[in-house]
Formats: structure tokens, sequence, C-alpha cells
């Protein structure tokens, strides 16, 4: 079946210490290929709905193909493969509407998923569930040993290791585990009694504010061709994320955009309350501050730092852009709003917000760089700023390879500080928060004349 496997448990009786790494992995190697999560799994009637997969696969005539262009690296074999359509649904549920070509590069992808995910299940099977709550070096008598009672294994000494095993994918069976503790969540979660989502939800209910009649106006218009988010069912899960949500924190309450973020962190996390305290650490700890609010300042300033970093990551590009008169706020704040969520397949999203769990906000420049940089060419033959956001969105619709995209992010764009980027944040905020206030003001004196 599609379950997780079993812990590995060797007998006192014929091993006198713990099997090694590799003999877990050759181990992890004999298990079966649905145990990665990749294929179907059978699940049952109390499983939550969310996890249910359904694999279908059909052609439609070549009137019905997608009119825009694939960015995929051609393969050889398939000359005819833009004169099929296929759809076919992805891990999370969505039907997918693309080529042949498209559905090849999902089963290499997948397939090298299913490889990384025998080398996570064997540190499963290590008894070092719990690596990732304390990814560092134990010290034994100060010679700096790996301490096998809590690390396990040496492959994960340190965090660089970390970020490179995270980077290449986390098996989907196992991504809601991954995310809940390398984001924070499990900790965020633990400071609190067990039944403080259930109590939240019950103080919501009957309850009418501007967050609650926004959240009921955009629900109907959330994936609306997810059956299962369509649903009533569905529907009223995410309702209950969401106005839980917008109770915890009246500052944030809810804003557009919200809705699609949460929305897929149903589909991939187990529970509806795993789903909430992913929708907390993300909006109170891994993003900015105020990106959410009603000015969306936190967001106004996020695009003037990604504008900068597209000067000087892509200077080529920006200047071409800016000659054209075109502001890349056009495509980038639902990008950054949304998390890619509205932008990217969901797989390939997933796997962004896999780094994006693990090394925080500044993920996202790398990705919205890449994807200015990947048609590089393209954009600099284009004279109509029409013509650059059809580029830019058929690109991001058609990455079906989340290692191309990354390999961009982080190896073509090259390193982005942390400091580097506080600096811009800290410089752009104080413009930003006074051209709100010179708009508070103004408005203000509107309301008054009138």
């Amino acid at each position: 079946g599609g379950e997780r496997p079993q812990q590995i448990h060797a007998s006192s009786a014929a091993v006198t210490r713990p099997p090694s790494f590799f003999q877990l992995l050759e181990l992890a190697r004999l298990l079966d290929r649905n145990m990665f999560g990749i294929q179907p799994r059978d699940v049952s009637d109390d499983d939550f709905n969310p996890r249910r997969r359904r694999w279908s696969l059909w052609t439609t005539p070549p009137a019905s193909m997608p009119t825009t262009s694939h960015t995929s690296r051609p393969r050889k074999g398939h000359a005819n493969a833009y004169h099929m359509s296929v759809k076919f649904e992805d891990l999370c549920g969505f039907m997918v509407e693309g080529n042949v070509d498209d559905v090849n590069v999902l089963n290499e992808v997948r397939e090298r998923i299913r490889e990384q995910g025998r080398v996570w299940w064997a540190l499963e099977a290590s008894k070092g569930a719990n690596w990732y709550l304390q990814p560092r070096i134990s010290s034994n008598g100060g010679q700096g040993v790996i301490s096998v009672t809590s690390l396990k294994l040496s492959v994960l000494t340190n965090t660089v290791t970390l970020r490179r095993l995270i980077r290449k994918g986390v098996p989907p069976a196992l991504r809601p585990k991954v995310w809940l503790s390398v984001s924070g969540a499990a900790k965020k979660r633990s400071t609190v009694p067990e039944t403080y989502y259930d109590e939240l939800i019950r103080a919501t209910e009957g309850k009418t504010t501007p967050a609650t009649r926004q959240i009921d106006h955009d629900l109907p218009r959330t994936f609306p061709c997810h059956p299962w988010l369509n649903s009533e069912e569905g529907q009223a899960s995410l309702r209950r994320v969401l106005v839980g949500y917008s109770f915890r924190d009246s500052e944030v309450g809810y804003c557009q955009g919200l809705n699609y973020v949460a929305a897929l962190l149903l589909l991939v996390m187990k529970t509806e309350e795993d789903a909430f305290w992913m929708l907390a650490v993300l909006l109170e700890n891994v993003l900015v501050s105020d990106c959410y609010t009603d000015t969306l300042s936190g967001c106004h300033v996020e695009q003037r730092v990604f504008k900068d970093l597209l000067a000087k990551k892509c200077p080529r590009i920006a200047a071409h852009l800016e000659a054209m008169g075109f502001d890349v706020s056009l495509v980038a704040t639902e990008w950054f709003l949304c998390l890619f969520s509205k932008t990217l397949p969901s797989e390939t999203t997933l796997r962004v917000w896999d780094v994006l769990f693990n090394e925080g906000a500044k993920v996202l420049f790398h990705v919205a760089l890449a994807i200015f940089k990947m048609r590089e060419d393209d954009l600099l033959r284009i004279q109509h700023i029409g013509d650059v956001i059809d580029v830019l969105q058929s690109t991001a619709h058609h990455l079906y390879e989340p290692d191309e995209l990354l390999t961009f992010a982080f190896d073509k764009i090259g390193s982005m500080t942390t400091n580097t980027i506080t600096k811009e944040r800290k410089r752009h905020e104080t413009v930003v928060m006074a051209e709100l206030d010179q708009r508070t003001r103004r408005l203000g004196s509107l309301k008054m004349d009138a």
C-alpha cells in the first residue's frame, strides 16, 4: 500500500548495534515504490479527503491544445508531442492540461523524487525521525564526534547538508512532517494547549466580521476546478482555517491571496489543524511582516526590493523593461502574495515551498528572478508590455521541471545574503511608510472637503 513504512527494528539477540545507514538504504530500496508517495495510494473512507489520489490520463482533440509554448528542454523521440493535448491529475488533485512532453517531464521528476525518497525513508528507519529538529553535530568529549543517539546518521551533520537534501525534494508522504518541523510550526503549536485550534474555531462560530464576509466571497473562487476544494466539505474546511486565523491575528485578519495559500496547505497537510499552524508560522515567522495587512505595506516593500535585485542580477532584462515602462509588480505582486500557488504547477510550487519553509522568504526572490532569467533572450526581443506578461505567465505555468527552476534560482542567480536583503527592506520600508502616510492624509483631506 501507500502507507509509511514501519520502523525497522534490529533484533537485540542477533544485532548488537543499530544498522548502518547503507544497510538501511539498501533495505529502503526493497520497499514498495508506492511508499514514497509518488504512486496512487489507497485510503480508507475516514482518511482526510485532500490526501486522496486518483490518476487519469487521456487525450483530447488537437483543437483544444493550449496555444502557449512549452519552455522545458525538448526531448528526442517526441517530435509529435505538441500535436496531442493531454489531461492528467497531479499529486494535489488538480486536473492539468498539457502535452505529452509535460507528462514525460513529470514522470522523470517523480522518478527522481522516488530515488530521493529512499534516502528519506532510510533516515526514518534509522530511528532518526526527529533529526530535523536538531540538525547539528553533538560533541563527544570535545572531539566533535557525531552522536548516534542524537543524530543517528552522519549524512546530516550540518545545516548545509540539510539544505541540500531539502532542495532536492521532500517525498510527498513525508512533506507534512518535514514542513511542520523545519518551519517551526510544530514548536509554535507546542506553546499552546492541545485544544487551542478547536476552541478557536468554536469561538468564531456564528460571528460575522469584514474578514469573514470577504472569505465567504472568495471561497467559491479558490481553485474552483479542484473537485475537493469546490465541494461543500472542502470549502467548509478552508473557511475554518481562514476564519480561525483572522480571529487569531485581527491585524492581518484576511487578505486576498491567503485563500490560495491556505487551500494548497490543506491539500498537503494531513489535518486541518496542521494546515492552520503552517499558515500561522508562514505569516508570523517565515514571511516579512505586514505583507497581508490592509495597507499591504510589506508586499510593497518586497516589490521594490525585487526590482532592485532584478537590476543587480539581471541588468539587461531590467534595463530593457524599464525602457519599455514595464513595472515588474504587474506580475510579481501575485507571485509574492500567493507564493506562486496560482502561477506554477502545483507540484513545482510544493518544491518551492519545501525550500521556503526551511530557508525563509528570500527564496521567493530567487524563484522570481529565475523565471525572468530563464526567458532572458525572449524578453530582450519583446517590445510590448502585454507580450512580457504573456511570456512570463506562459513560462511559469509550464514549469513542470522544478529542478530546472531551482537550479536557475540558486546556481544561475547566485547567492543573496539575508543581511543584504534586510538592509534593502529597511531602506524601502521608510519610503513606503512615508508614501502610505501621505496617501492617508490626502484621503482624509478629501473627505473633509466633501
